[in-house]
């Protein structure tokens, strides 16, 4: 969009809430959202709190695109999206996937800090056991092994038959290394982090490190610019999601309709994580998909979800500095 809406207008609309899950996720039992209504609809801005102003400002810029910017061409009205399975004790796993209505596809989190390769073993088995010889299991292993580790783990967890491999390693240059030794046994690698985090969205693509791109419709600045990077990438994407809440889900949704081709399912099912949400209709998964729509948001949830006073006026300060680098 060309002009950016007031910070007086946008801290007048903005609601501070911090909704419980379901399971603790990437180390955190609570996550934290700003919400706002824009004059097209409620949009939201919800970086991780450990980001930087800079990396965040991109998160407010997709924020502001979405509730006062025009959309773009839409090309379907529901999205197939997988089940998210976090690091959990096996026991845990068949309750997870309870969670998603006819899901089709599990993305499986593993090199979890302080968990082993076995852990991860017999979460991805029980995961395959449990969706059958259809089902489609995808790994993401959030950069969190090194190359020679990402070579053996994805040697031993082929048995599985995966997908594909998320952000084994972290770096470009790491993610090349692993494509080149694991092409033989037919696995892609996808890239995320390596997307989203970086200077250039586009080196991974460049550098032949990775077979697939994840794109996220906040990380990448929204819409628009997720789409060109998109077409100038010119790999097969999914269009996956940060723990937002139903509104950033929309976002997501839309962004993926936008897509013009989308041949994975989308990491788009993750309000089933919250244990509450903003809005009354949340975008759940149902038959193994949610609708490209927008969320109306409930007063009373923003009421009884509303973060602390102190919280509330970090992320107020927060939307200051990163409106002003935009």
């Amino acid at each position: 969009m060309d002009s950016l809406p007031p910070l007086d207008e946008l801290l007048a609309t903005a609601h501070v809430v911090s909704l419980p899950l379901t399971t603790q996720f990437r180390g955190i039992t609570q996550r934290e959202a700003v919400i706002f209504i824009g004059p097209e609809g409620a949009t939201e801005f919800s970086p991780f709190t450990e980001y930087q102003d800079a990396e965040a400002a991109t998160w407010l810029r997709a924020g502001i695109e979405f509730g006062w910017g025009e959309l773009p061409q839409l090309f379907r009205d529901s999205i197939r999206v997988n089940a998210t399975m976090p690091a959990v004790d096996v026991a845990q796993v068949e309750t997870v996937l309870a969670r998603y209505d006819g899901c089709r596809t599990v993305k499986v989190k593993v090199a979890e800090q302080g968990q082993s390769l076995d852990d991860d073993v017999a979460r991805v088995a029980e995961v395959r056991r449990l969706m059958g010889p259809e089902g489609r299991v995808r790994l993401d292993a959030n950069g969190g092994w090194n190359v020679d580790e990402a070579e053996h783990a994805i040697r031993t967890l082929s048995e599985c038959d995966i997908e594909y491999v998320e952000q084994p390693c972290a770096t470009v240059d790491e993610l090349a290394d692993v494509r080149k030794r694991v092409k033989y046994m037919g696995i892609p690698i996808a890239a995320d982090e390596s997307v989203r985090k970086a200077s250039d969205p586009l080196e991974v693509a460049t550098a032949n490190a990775a077979d697939l791109l994840i794109v996220k419709a906040q990380p990448l600045g929204g819409i628009t610019r997720a789409l060109d990077i998109v077409r100038d990438a010119g790999l097969p994407v999914t269009v996956s999601s940060a723990l937002d809440t139903s509104v950033g889900l929309a976002l997501g949704a839309h962004l993926a309709a936008a897509v013009p081709e989308l041949p994975y399912d989308c990491g788009l099912g993750t309000a089933s994580l919250l244990a509450a949400d903003v809005t009354d209709k949340p975008l759940v998964a149902r038959n193994g998909a949610i609708d490209v729509r927008r969320v109306d948001v409930s007063e009373r949830m923003l009421r009884d979800y509303a973060a602390p006073p102190e919280r509330d006026e970090w992320w107020r300060d927060r939307i200051r500095r990163c409106y002003a680098l935009l």
